[in-house]
């Protein structure tokens, strides 16, 4: 049950930030269910989520709020719950569009099935 957590400053106008990068589960060995959280200090950040050949989140708002640092919890932050199949590679791609340099942090997991 792997689980991996980031904090991520973006720099202005950044495109394509992918926080899971060099992390060692974001080619899944397995099926599993995939549950992911972000959050960002301001409200110019953008996600787009893929796994494998699925788009799973099409460019979207990160939920903002917080402090930068700290890990996100489902009690305040949307939980994104989807099922990816062996050998597809979790993609999260971080756009960051007003010119601001917002922190995002994020948690995810990986539950075999």
């Amino acid at each position: 049950m792997p689980d991996f957590s980031y904090s991520i400053a973006l720099t202005a106008n950044q495109l394509d930030s992918r926080p899971l990068a060099n992390w060692k589960y974001r080619r899944l060995p397995y099926r599993a269910a995939v549950t992911i959280m972000q959050r960002g200090t301001g409200v110019s950040v953008r996600q787009t989520i893929d796994a494998g050949a699925q788009n799973v989140q099409q460019k979207s708002p990160v939920h903002a709020g917080g402090v930068a640092g700290t890990q996100p919890i489902p009690q305040t932050t949307p939980v994104l719950q989807f099922i990816a199949e062996p050998f597809d590679e979790i993609i999260i791609s971080n756009d960051e569009v007003g010119g601001l340099t917002p922190t995002v942090d994020g948690y995810i997991n990986v539950e075999p099935l």
